[in-house]
């Protein structure tokens, strides 16, 4: 059975004058089988190998990154091309200088397939440095340029808002970036987001990025749509030439007019942009720039409750200084037991004695009213022989009533003139009442010059006077009058009957 194929190299040539390559050739006349997609990739494999076993190569890595098992994984590019390259971990921990995006290097190893992709790699056994980057060299030219005009000054960064309302957010609206943004808001602390939707790698994506920071910047306050109090500009991890539209200086340029506040947090811990230097503050990571836009809102309430409980202690402090000293004070204070106990002993001494006091008056009244109790009856008995008598008279208590009123009536006079014969009312005017040591009263000169001395008498008490006169003047003194013998009463004529009141008699 004929083979379908013949595998050899061909020494025709390619048209450019070089020589070898596998070719399968097809017998004139055969029902050629097809080959597996394995058969070819092993076909491919085997060919490479063999025609490009040792290779030196110089070009600028891109894409630098070490796995966890130790293995370096880059890829070297010049201009026009690009080529994956991988180095195992054995000759990966030879290396003398640390692999970094941007570096030209000559790597020298042998070219291989990988079928799981169709992709065709060096395989590297040693690297060195070739020297700087065409793309680093380009980059740090325009880092000078534009740091000698100010725009990475320190003097130029701004303070980000504490608490900042509306958070704009510059980034890729179907990448990651923007969901680990918002979920980190959303744990922090919960904000309105702008999203402005940007190409943050190719073709056009430095332009877009420069005009979303523009179009936060130029938004009115008043505005329909808020206005952001923080912009954030946010991009993935990548290589030198995926984070090249934000080291563009038009770009640049926006970040640094802004008139927010803004954060870069372009690529990774790593990643360094220009846009990183212009912005008011870097972030490693789009999460850690949510981290840093916005506090974590139990912290401040932790914080504010902490706040309050300092603010109520200070508050009742001198609440509880005051209850310490007076508490202090009343310790010192004797017992209220201590301060009566006297006063309560002489309060029982007087009990005791005004119950002992009230007893004896009891006591005395008693005997007295047993005294007078023989008066009282022969009172009372005279008293109802008067009713009697009065009952027998026909007099009746409107009758007495009428003379009493009639008798009141015609002393009244008397009692508003008697007054007026007060001899002290004069007192009251300014005269004085002249009386002898003895209290007898001085009506004329010669009494009074009688007499050593004598008592003046005023209306607010009595005033000692001597007369100076008791030795020159001894008027002899007139007998007193003999007092008048009292009139013995005359004998009431007896009455013919005896039951018929007198005239004056009461009763």
């Amino acid at each position: 059975m004929p083979r379908p194929f013949d595998e050899s190299y061909d020494d025709d040539e390619y048209g450019d004058g070089r020589k070898g390559g596998l070719v399968a050739k097809q017998s004139a006349g055969d029902n050629a089988a097809p080959l597996s997609i394995s058969e070819i990739s092993a076909l491919l494999k085997r060919t490479v190998e063999d025609r490009f076993g040792f290779v030196r190569l110089r070009g600028e890595l891109s894409g630098v990154k070490r796995a966890a098992s130790g293995h370096l994984y880059c890829a070297l590019k010049d201009d026009k091309a690009l080529i994956d390259g991988v180095m195992w971990r054995g000759n990966a921990q030879r290396i003398a200088f640390r692999p970094e995006d941007g570096v030209e290097v000559i790597a020298t190893g042998k070219l291989t397939t990988y079928p799981g992709r169709s992709k065709y790699q060096i395989v590297i056994d040693s690297m060195e440095i070739a020297g700087e980057g065409a793309l680093l060299a380009l980059l740090e030219k325009l880092r000078a340029r534009l740091a000698a005009e100010g725009l990475f000054a320190p003097e130029r960064k701004r303070q980000l808002p504490f608490l900042p309302q509306v958070i704009g957010v510059v980034t890729s609206p179907t990448g990651a970036v923007i969901r680990d943004i918002l979920h980190r808001l959303a744990d922090r602390f919960p904000s309105h987001v702008l999203v402005w939707p940007v190409l943050v790698q190719g073709e056009g994506a430095a332009a877009q990025v420069a005009n979303a920071v523009r179009g936060f910047s130029q938004m009115p306050a008043d505005g329909p749509v808020p206005r952001p109090d923080l912009v954030i500009v946010a991009r993935g991890g990548g290589s030198i030439e995926d984070l090249w539209a934000f080291n563009e200086e038009p770009v640049v340029r926006a970040v640094a007019e802004c008139s927010i506040p803004v954060i870069s947090a372009v690529g990774h811990e790593t990643d360094t942009t220009l846009c990183d230097y212009a912005a008011d503050r870097r972030a490693p990571t789009p999460t850690a720039a949510a981290e840093i836009a916005v506090p974590v809102r139990a912290e401040l309430m932790a914080t504010l409750d902490e706040l309050a409980l300092r603010k109520r202690r200070c508050a009742l402090r001198p609440v509880t200084l005051g209850r310490e000293r007076l508490e202090a004070r009343v310790q010192r204070l004797p017992k209220p037991d201590a301060i009566l106990a006297a006063k309560t002993q002489r309060l029982d001494e007087l009990t005791d004695r005004l119950r002992r006091g009230l007893q004896d008056r009891a006591s005395n009244a008693e005997k007295r009213l047993a005294s007078v109790g023989r008066p009282l009856a022969l009172l009372r008995h005279r008293a109802q022989a008067s009713s009697e008598r009065l009952a027998r008279t026909g007099l009746t208590p409107r009758l007495l009533t009428r003379r009493w009123s009639m008798a009141r009536d015609s002393l009244a006079p008397v009692s508003r003139v008697l007054p007026q014969l007060d001899p002290r009312l004069p007192l009251q005017r300014g005269y004085a009442l002249v009386k002898t040591a003895e209290g007898r009263a001085v009506t004329s000169r010669e009494l009074a010059a009688r007499e050593a001395a004598l008592v003046l008498e005023f209306r607010d008490g009595d005033l000692p006077v001597t007369t100076g006169s008791g030795d020159s003047v001894s008027p002899e003194p007139k007998p007193a009058p003999a007092a008048a013998a009292p009139r013995k009463p005359a004998a009431r004529p007896e009455r013919s009957n005896p039951d018929r009141p007198r005239q004056g008699d009461l009763f």
